[in-house]
C-alpha cells in the first residue's frame, strides 16, 4: 500500500513540539498543533473581560508556545511565510480533528501516565491506518501502547527528533512490540527523503542510541576532568573543532542544552541500566549536584559552566566552585595538528601526544571504544548506526568506530588494555576473520563489518547518495591544490573545491575553467558542489588585500576580470552547469550560484552578497547580475525604480538568507528554475539528475545578453539622495555611503541621460572599475584587514 503524508498533527507545543510542527511546515505539510486548555485566566485576559470559555484563552498555551518558537534564534522555520501552514487548537475542543490527519506525533511531558492518557484519546479519534508516534527521549515504547487497539499498536512506534528539530539531523525510529515492518520502512525512507534526516532504527533500550552514547561521553568527561585536574577551558579546547566536534565542545554545549536536561537523562540511565558495565559512571559527580542545587543550569538561568558578566565571559573553577576569568588553553599536541586539514587524519597524532592532551585522548578514546563495542547488540545489531547517531545527533564529524578505524583497530585495543578495559568479543572475532577495519570503501560505496556473516556488507540506503569522500581518488579526472574534478558517471562531472573554507582563489578559478573545458569536449554536463561544512565563504580576500596594499592594480584588475570571465563561462558554456550550494554561500560563492543554469540548493543554505562588509561591491558579476535580474522584472506601466531598489538593497544591506527558501525572496534563487533539497546528503546525486535532464532535453549554449535595461540618472539620483539621508541620520558612515554610491552607479548603468539597453559586458566593466577604485581606499583596506585578522566586519 502506498502511504502519503499530507497532514500531520502534533500534540504538545513546548519547545520540541513547536519545533517539530515548524519542520513539517518547512517541507510543505499542513500541520495541526494542539496543547492543553489553561485552568486560570491571566491578569490581561481578566481586564479584557475574557472567560475560560473564550477561544483566545483556550488556545493561549499553544499560541504562546508557537509565537515564542517563531521568534527564537536560530529560527525553526525556513521562512516566516511557512508559519501559515500551522493551525493551532487545544486537546479538549480539537482532538476530534485528528481523524483527517495522516500522522499524529505526541510530544507531551515525559511522564508515562500522561502519555498513556493522550494515546487513549488519540486511539478514540484516529482513523484506522493512521501513524501514531511518540517523541519520547527515553520512556520505553513497549509501555506506551499497552491497552491500545491492535491497529494502533501496529501503526505505533517512537520517532525521536533531536532539538532543534530543524537543524539536528538525527531521527531515531524505535519499534514497539507490534509495530509493522511496513511502518518502520516507511518512516525510515520518509525521515531521509522528506525530512532531510539521518534515519536510524534503534532498539527499545534506555535513551535509545544517540543519548545512550552521548550521555556516556559527557559523563565520562565529567569524571575525567576531576581525575586529570583539567579546567573546563582545557576540556572544551580538546573536545571541539580539533576533533571535528562543534565549537561549543562539551561544557558550552551543556550550558546551551541545559544541565537539568542532561541530569534527567543521566539519572534515567543510572536507574534503568543496572547491568551496564559503566553504571557507576552515570552517577553524577559532586560538582554537578552542587550546580543543580545552586540552579546554575546554563544559558536558561544566566550561568552554568560559563557566566557572562558585562562583556566578560567567566568560567567555573571546578575545585573552588567559584567563577574566575577564563584562561586560554594550549597544548603542544594540538600544535602538531595545525597543518592537518581533516579531523579524521588528526587522531593518529593526537593519541601519540606526550603531554596532558595525549593522555586525555588515550583515556577518552579507550573508554568510548570499549563502551560502544559493548553496546552491540544491546542497543543495535549494527555498529554503523552508532556512528550515524553521533554524527547526526551530536554534530560529530566522525563516529566512534570511524575514529577507531583512523587510529587503527589494533591500536585502539592497546589503548583500552592500557586503561584496564577490553573490547567486546565481536571485535576480536572481526580481526580473527581477516577484517582489519570496521569500514571499507568499494566502487564508491561504504561497507561495514556485519557481525552475523563476519564479512563486509554494504551500508544500506546509499543508493540515493553520491559520497565524494568515497570517489575522490578512484573517479578523479583532474586536480590542483584548490579543486578536484570527479567523473560522476553518465557523462556528468563534479567540481569540488578543496581550498580553506572553500574560498575562491586562482586555483579554484583555474579548476572551474578546466572543468568546463573538459565537459565541453567529452562530457554532457557539470555539477559544481562539495560536501564540506560550507559551499564557499567567497573570494580569497587575502589575495585581494595583498595586491591592493602593494598597489599592483594591473594585476588586481586582471584577477577581477578572470573572476568575472569565469562566472560568465559558468553561464555561457555549451554544457549545463548546475551549482549545488549549502551552508555559507557568500560573496563569490553567491556570484557563482547567480550564474548557474540551475541551482540545486540544500535547504540549509545561507546565501548572500556580503562584499559591503569588507568595503567593496560584488565584483565577480554579482552587481551586474542583480541589475540584470531587476531589468528582467520590469513590466510596462510599473514603477521600475521600486523593482531596482529591492535588488540594490539586497546588496547594500549585505542580506544573507537564513535558508534556501528565503533566497527566493532576496532574488538570489529564481522560482521555476532553481530547486531546494532538504537532505544535504542527496544534493550531489540530485544535481547530477538535473544536469542529465537538461542535457538530454537538448541544451543550447545561451547567447550573451545585450538587452539589459538600465535606468541611468533617474535611478542614480534617487539612490544618491537616499544615501545622503542615511548619512545625515547617522545610519551609515561616510565610507558606507561611498560604497553604496559606487554600487548605485553600477546598478543604474552609470549616469546615462535616459533609460537604455546595455550589454552584460558594459555592466561588468563598470562593476570592475568601481571595485578597483574602492580597493584604493584606506578604509576599505582597513575593513579587509579586520576581516582577515578578526573574522568579523569592521564599521568605519
Amino acid at each position: 500500500m502506498k502511504r502519503t503524508i499530507k497532514k500531520v498533527a502534533v500534540v504538545g507545543s513546548g519547545i520540541m513540539g513547536s519545533g517539530i510542527a515548524c519542520h513539517f511546515a518547512n517541507i510543505g505539510l499542513e500541520v495541526l498543533l494542539l496543547d492543553i486548555v489553561p485552568n486560570a485566566l491571566t491578569e490581561t485576559e481578566e481586564k479584557k473581560g475574557l472567560t475560560l470559555e473564550s477561544k483566545a484563552v483556550r488556545n493561549r498555551i499553544v499560541n504562546e508556545h508557537l509565537t515564542n518558537a517563531l521568534k527564537s534564534n536560530p529560527s525553526p522555520i525556513y521562512s516566516q511565510k511557512f508559519a501559515s501552514r500551522i493551525t493551532t487548537g487545544n486537546t479538549t475542543d480539537d482532538m476530534a480533528k485528528i481523524v483527517n490527519y495522516d500522522w499524529i506525533i505526541e510530544v507531551v511531558v515525559e511522564r508515562l501516565d500522561i502519555k498513556k492518557l493522550v494515546f487513549e484519546q488519540i486511539d478514540k479519534f484516529r482513523k484506522s491506518g493512521t501513524l501514531v508516534t511518540s517523541n519520547t527521549s527515553g520512556i520505553p515504547i513497549k509501555f506506551m501502547s499497552e491497552g491500545r487497539s491492535e491497529d494502533f499498536q501496529k501503526h505505533f512506534c517512537g520517532t525521536h527528533f533531536f532539538n532543534p528539530a530543524r537543524y539536528l539531523k538525527l531521527f531515531e525510529i524505535i519499534p514497539g512490540p507490534q509495530t509493522s515492518q511496513e511502518v518502520l520502512d516507511f518512516l525510515f525512507e520518509y525521515g531521509s527523503k522528506y525530512l532531510g534526516k539521518t534515519s536510524v532504527v534503534a532498539k527499545d533500550t534506555p535513551a535509545f542510541i544517540g543519548n545512550r552514547i552521548g550521555i556516556f561521553g559527557i559523563q565520562s568527561l565529567f569524571h575525567l576532568v576531576k581525575q586529570m585536574d583539567l579546567t573546563i577551558e582545557e576540556v572544551d579546547k580538546l573536545t571541539g573543532p580539533v576533533i571535528g566536534r562543534p565549537k561549543s565542545a562539551t561544557f558550552r554545549t551543556v550550558d546551551v542544552v541545559g544541565l537539568d536536561t542532561l541530569v534527567h537523562v543521566a539519572n534515567g540511565l543510572y536507574e534503568n541500566c543496572p547491568n551496564d558495565e559503566a553504571h557507576d559512571l552515570f552517577k553524577l559527580p559532586d560538582f554537578i549536584n552542587k550546580m543543580v542545587e545552586n540552579k546554575w543550569l546554563g544559558s536558561k538561568t544566566g550561568q552554568g559552566f560559563y557566566k557572562k558578566v558585562d562583556k566578560d565571559i567567566l568560567s567555573l573553577d571546578l575545585n573552588t566552585m567559584e567563577y574566575r576569568a577564563a584562561k586560554k588553553a594550549s597544548f603542544a599536541t594540538l600544535e602538531l595538528t595545525k597543518t592537518i586539514d581533516k579531523p579524521i587524519d588528526r587522531f593518529k597524532v593526537l593519541v601519540k601526544g606526550k603531554d596532558k592532551a595525549g593522555v586525555f585522548y588515550r583515556k577518552n578514546f579507550a573508554a568510548m571504544f570499549a563502551y560502544c563495542s559493548n553496546r552491540v547488540p544491546e542497543i543495535t545489531d549494527d555498529f554503523y548506526k552508532i556512528d550515524d547517531a553521533m554524527k547526526a545527533g551530536f554534530g560529530w564529524e566522525n563516529g566512534p568506530f570511524e575514529i577507531w578505524d583512523a587510529i587503527g583497530v589494533q591500536k585502539g585495543i592497546e589503548l583500552m588494555e592500557a586503561e584496564g578495559l577490553k573490547p567486546a568479543a565481536w571485535v576480536n572475532e572481526m580481526i580473527a576473520s581477516g577484517n582489519a577495519s570496521f569500514y571499507t570503501v568499494k566502487e564508491g560505496n561504504t561497507y561495514y563489518y556485519a557481525i552475523p556473516s563476519k564479512s563486509q556488507t554494504k551500508v544500506p540506503g546509499q543508493d540515493s547518495f553520491i559520497i565524494l569522500n568515497n570517489i575522490r581518488e578512484s573517479k578523479k579526472v583532474w586536480s590542483n591544490s584548490g579543486a578536484v574534478l570527479h567523473d560522476l558517471g553518465d557523462g556528468i562531472l563534479n567540481l569540488e573545491f578543496q581550498s580553506k573554507m572553500n574560498t575562491i582563489g586562482g586555483d579554484v578559478l583555474v579548476g572551474i575553467n578546466k572543468a568546463i573545458d573538459l565537459a565541453e569536449k567529452e562530457y554532457n554536463g557539470l555539477v559544481i558542489g562539495n560536501q564540506g561544512a560550507n559551499f564557499s565563504v567567497g573570494a580569497n580576500i587575502g589575495m585581494i588585500f595583498m595586491m591592493a596594499v602593494e598597489q599592483e592594480y594591473d594585476e588586481l584588475n586582471m584577477a577581477i576580470k578572470m573572476f568575472q570571465d569565469t562566472m560568465m563561462r559558468v553561464r555561457y558554456s555549451s554544457i549545463p552547469v548546475i551549482v549545488a550550494p549549502h551552508g555559507m554561500t557568500l560573496g563569490g560563492g553567491c556570484e557563482m550560484t547567480l550564474h548557474a543554469d540551475k541551482v540545486v540548493a540544500a535547504a540549509e543554505s545561507y546565501i548572500g552578497l556580503v562584499e559591503f562588509g569588507v568595503g567593496v561591491i560584488p565584483g565577480g558579476g554579482g552587481s551586474k547580475e542583480m541589475a540584470l535580474r531587476a531589468s528582467d522584472l520590469f513590466r510596462k506601466n510599473d514603477v521600475e525604480l521600486n523593482v531596482l531598489q529591492e535588488y540594490f538593497l539586497a546588496v547594500a544591506m549585505a542580506k544573507v538568507s537564513t535558508s534556501a527558501y528565503e533566497a527566493f525572496d532576496t532574488g538570489v534563487l529564481q522560482k521555476g528554475k532553481d530547486i531546494v533539497v532538504v537532505n544535504k546528503d542527496r544534493q550531489i546525486a540530485e544535481a547530477k539528475k538535473h544536469a542529465l535532464l537538461i542535457a538530454e532535453a537538448g541544451y543550447t549554449q545561451p547567447i550573451r545578453r545585450t538587452d539589459v535595461k538600465v535606468l541611468g540618472k533617474q535611478a542614480l539620483g534617487m539612490f544618491l539622495v537616499g544615501t545622503d539621508q542615511m548619512v545625515a541620520g547617522k545610519y551609515i558612515s561616510e565610507h558606507d555611503q561611498k560604497i553604496a554610491n559606487k554600487l548605485a552607479y553600477v546598478m543604474a548603468g552609470g549616469d546615462l541621460s535616459e533609460p537604455t539597453l546595455v550589454s552584460e559586458q558594459y555592466l561588468l566593466d563598470i562593476e570592475r572599475e568601481a571595485f578597483l577604485s574602492l580597493c584604493t581606499e584606506r578604509k576599505t583596506l582597513e575593513r579587509i584587514q579586520f576581516m582577515l585578522t578578526k573574522g568579523k566586519p569592521l564599521r568605519n
